[in-house]
C-alpha cells in the first residue's frame, strides 16, 4: 500500500535514521537537482508472512512482522543450506518470528548464526535463537567497537547486549551445508558492520549496507561517512552478481545500483558546499534547503545525515569548523 502510494504521488523514498523522507518531483525540479531519483529502487515484495520461502539455490528467506520506516516490510532472516544450516539476521525481540522459524526449520540443524550488525532490527533475535538451539552466535564484536562498554555515547536504536559467541574479520570463513561462507567487513552505516559472501554462487548478503528500497543510514558517532564511502567502492571491485540485503528484495545487478549509490551521497556533498557558498552556515538551516517538502518533524533525522557528510568534509579539509564539530557548529568553506 505504502510504496503504491509513494509512486502514484511521484516520490522519491530515502532513509534517514530510521525514518523515510519524501521529495516530491516538483520540489526535485524546483530544487535544481535531483535527489535519489537516480537509484533504481525496487520496492515491491513478494513474500508471505510465517513462511520460509526459496529465494535462490541454497539461499531461503523469512521475513518478520516488524514493518515500519526503517525496515521495510520487516526483517528478512536468511538461510543458508539445508539440513545443517546458518542462519543470517535472527531479526528483532519478536518470539513469533523465532517460532516461526524453527517450525519452518523442522528437522534441520540451526548449526551457526550469522549477525550483520548490531541494531535492534537484527541482532536481538540472535539470543533466544542461541538460547533455544544452542547454535553459537557470530558477528565482528559488540556495538561500537567496544565504545558502549568503556562509557561512551552511541547512538539510540543499537543492541547493545550482543557479543558474538565467535568473532569474524573480513575475510575469514566458516561452512553450512558445505557451502564456504566469507565475511566481509563493511563499516560505515555502523563500524561492526559485515555482509557475507558465498562465492560460489556469486551471493552477498548485504545487510544494511546496500538495500534495493532505500539509502542507508549513516549516524554518527557510529556511523561514519567516509568508511562507508570506502566500504561502497570495495564492493564495486567484487565479483557478487546478486546482493540480498536484509530489508526488501535483492538487487538484481549490483554495480551500477552501488555506482548509483554513490553518486546520491556526492550529490549530498554538492549540496552541503552549495550551501556554504550561499551563505548558510549552520546544518539546521541547510535541511530544509536540502530536504525541500520533508515534514519539519524529520528534519532532525535529516540533520543527522547531512551532520555525517559534514564530518567528511572537514576530515577533507575542504569545509572549515568554527570550534569542534557538531550538529549545532557553524561550518564554512576554506
Amino acid at each position: 500500500m505504502t510504496d503504491k502510494l509513494t509512486t502514484a504521488l511521484g516520490l522519491t523514498t530515502c532513509s534517514v535514521n530510521g525514518c523515510w523522507l519524501h521529495t516530491t518531483a516538483v520540489a526535485r525540479r524546483a530544487m535544481g537537482r535531483t535527489v535519489a531519483d537516480e537509484i533504481p529502487f525496487v520496492k515491491d515484495v513478494r513474500f508471505e508472512y510465517g513462511v520460509l520461502e526459496d529465494v535462490a539455490p541454497n539461499v531461503r528467506r523469512l521475513i518478520a512482522r516488524n514493518p515500519g520506516p526503517f525496515t521495510h516490510v520487516g526483517t528478512g532472516t536468511y538461510v543458508i543450506g539445508r539440513g545443517r544450516v546458518a542462519v543470517i539476521d535472527p531479526g528483532p525481540d519478536l518470539p513469533e518470528h523465532i517460532d516461526n522459524l524453527r517450525a519452518e526449520l523442522a528437522g534441520e540443524e540451526i548449526a551457526h548464526i550469522l549477525v550483520t550488525h548490531t541494531h535492534a532490527d537484527h541482532s536481538p533475535g540472535a539470543r533466544q535463537l542461541k538460547a533455544l538451539t544452542g547454535a553459537p552466535t557470530y558477528g565482528f564484536g559488540p556495538h561500537a567497537s567496544g565504545r558502549y562498554q568503556r562509557g561512551e555515547v552511541v547512538e539510540a536504536g543499537a543492541d547493545l547486549e550482543f557479543v558474538p559467541d565467535r568473532v569474524l574479520r573480513d575475510g575469514d570463513l566458516l561452512e553450512a551445508d558445505g557451502l564456504r561462507v566469507e565475511a566481509v567487513h563493511t563499516p560505515g552505516h555502523c563500524s561492526n558492520h559485515l555482509c557475507f559472501a558465498l562465492p560460489e554462487q556469486g551471493a552477498l548478503f548485504t545487510g544494511d549496507h546496500v538495500m534495493a528500497w532505500s539509502t542507508s543510514i549513516v549516524s554518527p558517532p557510529d556511523g561514519d561517512m567516509a568508511e562507508y564511502m570506502a566500504s561502497l567502492q570495495r564492493l564495486l571491485t567484487r565479483k557478487d552478481t546478486r546482493y540480498f540485503p536484509t530489508h526488501g528484495a535483492p538487487i538484481e545487478d549490483p554495480k551500477p545500483f552501488v555506482e548509483a549509490y554513490v553518486r546520491h551521497r556526492k550529490q549530498r556533498e554538492r549540496q552541503i558546499l552549495e550551501c556554504l557558498a550561499a551563505g548558510t552556515h549552520t546544518i539546521d538551516a541547510m535541511v530544509p534547503l536540502m530536504y525541500v517538502g520533508l515534514p519539519p518533524f524529520l528534519f532532525p533525522a535529516a540533520a543527522r545525515s547531512v551532520f555525517a557528510h559534514m564530518l567528511l568534509l572537514v576530515e577533507q579539509e575542504r569545509v572549515r569548523c568554527d570550534g569542534e564539530a557538531s550538529l549545532t557548529a557553524s561550518y564554512g568553506l576554506r
